[in-house]
């Protein structure tokens, strides 16, 4: 992980707060959707109940739990679907002992090869006594999960925010849980998957007909979320290619940016790892292969460096 520059504390966000976006369907949110405060879902039908996610940290994760539990006569859920492997949404996993870990096969070979790295990049956060319980029953395209009375389809879709995105449609709600594929109001992150593999991911999503989007981070949206999020990797293409064919950098392509609309995005400092994806595959780096571990940790250190201190975490 790259050095980082220190910043003084910040106290924690609130606890997240669950939504009831259809019958027995909850979106679990924790604004306002930086850093580490990712989303979650709760299902419960019949009985029975299933997380979409858990939470980055074990207090986080505490909470999302006892949540659960109050929605469903104080019964555990059964299984937990993780939408990818990064940390904030899945490093919760082991606090619901009673689960079935669900998710795309890569999503756990690629948790436990990254272990609890993200905590090194904060180390001020209270990240508790946290250990990786990567899901034990893996998938490749598809799976459905039936939660009493309501069909989950999961789907892979990508490579997007990673390789292993997985999203979650309840069809007969038309509620879809995005993972990160989709963030309402918060700078999306491609530096582990691709710029024109997300642009690819949000044809697919438009086509599922949800009427309720539960991004991973940021506020509930419809689908005119997708628009936002195609608009902004399109204007990274673009500053990609000006600056490729200036022979600029992508941290100089940064700095001489014009976000428009999208400035006020939080987390904007996303800018420079997303430019660092852009430039691979304007060097002809297929959206399926990852770029090396070097490289990522010089994308992820400019990116402290442009932004002048390390990005803001209220986990």
């Amino acid at each position: 992980m790259p050095s980082s520059t220190t910043v003084p504390a910040r106290a924690p966000a609130p606890p997240g707060r669950a939504t009831e976006v259809a019958p027995g369907v909850h979106a679990y949110l924790q604004p306002p959707g930086g850093w580490c405060l990712n989303n979650a879902g709760i299902i419960v039908s019949g009985g029975e109940s299933a997380l979409v996610d858990t939470a980055a940290t074990d207090s986080r994760a505490r909470h999302l739990r006892t949540t659960a539990l109050a929605l469903n006569g104080a019964s555990a859920p059964r299984t937990v679907v993780n939408t990818h492997f990064h940390g904030d949404h899945a490093f919760g996993n082991h606090l619901f002992p009673e689960a079935l870990v669900i998710g795309h096969e890569r999503t756990r070979s690629e948790m436990i090869a990254a272990g609890l790295h993200l905590t090194g990049l904060w180390p001020d956060v209270d990240w508790g006594d946290i250990e990786l319980a990567p899901p034990t029953l893996t998938f490749t395209d598809r799976l459905t999960l039936h939660v009493g009375s309501v069909r989950a389809e999961l789907e892979h879709i990508g490579p997007a925010h990673t390789s292993n995105d997985t999203v979650v449609w309840l069809p007969e709600q038309k509620v879809l849980f995005t993972g990160d594929l989709v963030m309402n109001g918060v700078t999306p992150f491609c530096l582990m998957g691709s710029i024109t593999g997300s642009l690819a991911a949000m044809e697919r999503l438009r086509a599922f007909g949800a009427t309720t989007i539960v991004p991973g981070h940021g506020p509930l949206a419809g689908p005119e979320v997708f628009e936002q999020t195609e608009g902004y990797l399109r204007l990274v293409l673009q500053l990609a290619r000006d600056g490729h064919r200036a022979g600029r950098t992508p941290v100089e392509a940064a700095r001489d940016a014009d976000l428009g609309p999208y400035g006020t995005l939080l987390d904007s400092e996303r800018l420079v790892p997303n430019l660092h994806r852009a430039y691979a595959e304007l060097d002809g780096t297929p959206a399926t292969d990852p770029l090396p571990m070097p490289v990522m940790q010089t994308a992820l250190g400019e990116m402290i460096e442009y932004h002048g201190r390390l990005p803001c975490c209220l986990a």
